[in-house]
């Protein structure tokens, strides 16, 4: 039976920079919450459906996608909600595809009122069916990543602990800054530091340069290199179904049970 008193948290993954583990901390992250115990749905926004296609959910082969959401009328919410939520074969947590026309938002949208809150009100006909809500954002400014920040509790910012990466975050928090003018109450967010390689003396200097910038914003955890991630990818599975055991997954593990004790 379903708990009443259930309203899912909605975490909205994103940074701009491509390369830094965004699809490999959603897709991870969700899979770690649900077997936790945790009902999660994973929605993929982003027009490259990486998220999607790491899960075996083709773009071309889906009948319908979260783009649909976007562009129905608000009445039909609800209908359409059933028609895009799939479940993933053999992983206790549900999935919500992405299209490639949701590239074409920007255009499909113009003169909409009240276009930067459309998934936040959308996602209250289903937040009471999830304890979570992963939201795979796409790695540039535009209107689906500032529907994902109106619309999140909390923003998890992976970034590779590399120089580079630390330049692909100016964008991002002058959004939230933007953003943060308007909203009710300021976008809240983390920072996780991903592909960590503690031999690296560069790998260290990065992780250290980003406590002392961001403070108690940061994650605990932190998740190093791990070639199963890859190996996941390929195979069109998550991490734990090929390998629980390694380094990576238990990381992410790690990380679920740091987000469920904030």
């Amino acid at each position: 039976m379903q708990d009443a008193a259930r309203k899912a948290r909605i975490l909205a993954v994103a940074n701009q920079k491509g390369g830094v583990g965004k699809t490999t901390t959603s897709v991870t992250l969700t899979a770690a919450l649900a077997r936790l115990g945790k009902k999660v749905l994973i929605i993929d926004i982003d027009p490259h459906a990486c998220a999607s296609v790491h899960l075996r959910f083709y773009p071309d082969e889906q009948a319908a996608t979260i783009n649909d959401i976007f562009t129905c009328p608000d009445d039909d919410w609800p209908a359409i909600w059933k028609k895009i939520r799939y479940a993933h074969e053999g992983q206790p947590f549900e999935v919500v595809p992405a299209s490639i026309r949701l590239a074409e938002l920007e255009t499909d949208l113009k003169g909409r009122k009240g276009k930067g809150a459309i998934l936040q009100q959308a996602l209250g006909a289903i937040i009471n069916d999830y304890d979570f809500i992963v939201l795979d954002c796409p790695p540039h400014v535009g209107i689906l990543l500032v529907n994902a920040l109106v619309a999140c509790d909390m923003l998890v910012i992976p970034i590779q602990t590399d120089f580079l990466a630390l330049h692909g975050l100016k964008l991002l928090f002058d959004t939230i800054k933007i953003l943060n003018k308007v909203l009710p109450s300021p976008v809240c967010y983390r920072a996780l530091a991903t592909m960590y390689d503690r031999r690296a003396k560069a790998c260290n200097r990065v992780l250290e340069l980003l406590h002392m910038k961001m403070g108690d914003r940061m994650f605990k955890t932190i998740i190093g290199m791990d070639t199963r991630f890859r190996d996941a990818s390929a195979m069109g599975r998550v991490i734990y179904e090929i390998d629980p055991e390694t380094r990576g997954a238990k990381e992410y593990e790690d990380l679920a049970r740091e987000i469920l004790s904030l």
